[in-house]
């Protein structure tokens, strides 16, 4: 997968379970805990829907490298 589907496969997870944040919030840089108020369930599903609409399955142990925006397009581009 490359960095454009990514990035629209993760927008489009974000659209589903935190459809109150606004599109032009979605900065490679900015950190899903403490700029989007992603919470742990919330990541979870957004983990969940990544894995359902791409197949891509993330283990725990790299949840740490999904922290931003742009992490979560990286691992997703990477793992696609």
């Amino acid at each position: 997968m490359n960095m454009q589907e990514a990035r629209a496969a993760v927008a489009a997870a974000f659209a589903q379970i935190a459809p109150d944040i606004e599109p032009s919030e979605l900065t490679e840089d900015a950190r899903l805990r403490q700029d989007l108020d992603i919470d742990s369930l919330d990541l979870l599903r957004l983990i969940q829907v990544i894995a359902d609409t791409t197949g891509v399955n993330t283990p725990e142990d790299d949840y740490r490298q999904l922290a931003t925006v742009g992490g979560f397009i990286r691992y997703v581009a990477s793992h696609g």
